[in-house]
């Protein structure tokens, strides 16, 4: 099943923002930044990921309610979701 790229464009901004996040917690370790800010930082990037997952796994199940794709099974659908707990 191929995911609609349209759909999921807050989820591709979500991941840039995530991407920009990542960067500056590197950043932060670089220059020797308290470790409170850089956990904090690194929660939030964390969290960002977690959700755009979500998202892309709640867009392919709704895609296949809508289509009854056959290809995807309940349980390969289980197993994708359950890798992000």
């Amino acid at each position: 099943m191929e995911l609609d790229a349209k759909e999921l464009t807050p989820v591709i901004n979500r991941l840039k923002r995530a991407q920009g996040q990542l960067a500056a917690v590197t950043r932060m370790l670089e220059e020797g930044r308290d470790c409170k800010d850089v956990v904090t930082q690194l929660a939030a990037v964390s969290k960002a990921l977690d959700r755009a997952g979500f998202v892309i796994i709640a867009t392919g199940l709704e895609q296949c309610i809508r289509s009854e794709d056959p290809g995807m099974a309940k349980k390969d659908l289980e197993k994708l979701f359950l890798s992000l707990a």
